[in-house]
């Protein structure tokens, strides 16, 4: 980023929307740090630290983390990076934890992903997945150097078994269900701004035109 101004933004987007791909992008771009939700939670349990061991609990029983140490976990790390510019993916997913973050930080947009169901259950169909790092591949879109493998380890690759069509729309169903709160509170707080768009590269080239426009 050419200025000192510091610059904090979430980004929304349902499974299957492109959402990894976009953040990538906005980093490289805007050198932003890039918070993962759900990276942070697996490094806590990797490590066995307080929370990590508390959420390992959770979700062996095949339940949600609750709130509050998600919120904890978040807030603590946003506490440690507060010199730098933030993309923050994952997180809030309620209403309590939109709040909560709100009070404590910052927030100058809200990029959010709105890509039509029939594209993402079309699209998911045609995902590949390394599940020990959680690298996505897409047939036809983003396809692994070599046909079933890992780019990077070279292990085989596998098809989730939620990933049927169904399936995909009760997620995307739940998906819609639960951030349609979120997005009105930001909207309210006038910091959501929606793209629109069937792939990535239709999406990217108005968020990036949005964020040079924001980040100066």
């Amino acid at each position: 980023m050419a200025s000192g101004k510091l610059f904090r933004a979430i980004i929304m987007g349902a499974p299957g929307s492109g959402k990894g791909t976009v953040s990538g992008r906005i980093v490289k771009a805007f050198s932003l740090k890039h918070i993962s939700s759900g990276d942070l939670l697996r490094a806590n349990i990797e490590k066995r630290t307080e929370l990590g061991l508390i959420a390992d609990k959770y979700i062996r029983e095949g339940k949600l983390v609750p709130d509050i140490y998600i919120t904890k976990c978040i807030l603590s790390e946003l506490e440690q990076i507060r010199s730098h510019s933030w993309l923050l993916d994952g997180f809030p997913r309620t209403r309590e934890q939109a709040d909560d973050l709100w009070n404590q930080e910052r927030i100058d947009s809200v990029i959010n992903l709105d890509v039509p169901f029939e594209v993402i259950i079309e699209r998911i169909q045609s995902r590949w997945v390394h599940l020990p790092s959680g690298r996505v591949y897409n047939v036809g879109f983003n396809d692994p150097k070599t046909p079933g493998r890992d780019d990077v380890t070279g292990e085989p690759l596998s098809q989730r078994p939620d990933d049927t069509p169904v399936a995909v729309r009760k997620r995307l169903e739940v998906y819609d269900a639960c951030t349609r709160p979120i997005n009105e509170y930001f909207d309210k707080k006038g910091v959501l701004v929606t793209f629109k768009g069937s792939t990535t590269d239709e999406i990217w080239p108005h968020v990036r035109k949005y964020l040079e426009a924001k980040i100066q």
